[in-house]
């Protein structure tokens, strides 16, 4: 699964969603965790109301299952939540690594179910329809 990080320097989760300088997303799994790629953001990233400006990041990280920010607006969060992205806020600047070997230990457990259902996104569900009609 990919996790997007919010992020000023590319090794902490240290910035509100809307004014990230940079969305870092790594594929997770429960053997380990790769860098995928860094999306640098410029122009005016200060609070302003402006919501125009979430666009890009919620582009960014559509095919991503967790967000992990300093800080979300309530729009912000909502947006993320429509887009099936489970937005994850940390109390204090934390390393990337130090979450993605968090989250790797807790996929390798009994994830809880909000994890088991973003966990799913992006894996269609198939049906065998040849199958079933051959049987029935």
């Amino acid at each position: 699964m990919k996790v997007a990080f919010a992020t000023q320097d590319l090794e902490r989760v240290d910035a509100h969603f809307g004014w990230a300088k940079n969305i870092a997303i790594y594929e997770l799994t429960a053997e380990g965790h790769s860098f995928i790629e860094a999306i640098p953001f410029a122009g005016d990233l200060q609070e302003d109301g402006n919501e125009d400006k979430l666009q890009p990041k919620l582009e960014a990280i559509k095919d991503c299952a967790i967000l992990y920010v300093a800080a979300i607006g309530g729009s912000g969060a909502a947006r993320v939540v429509a887009s099936g992205i489970h937005p994850m806020k940390v109390q204090q600047p934390e390393s990337i690594v130090d979450l993605l070997e968090k989250l790797r230990v807790v996929l390798q457990g009994a994830p809880p179910p909000w994890l088991r259902k973003v966990m799913s996104k992006g894996q269609e569900r198939t049906f065998d329809f040849e199958e079933e009609a051959a049987n029935g």
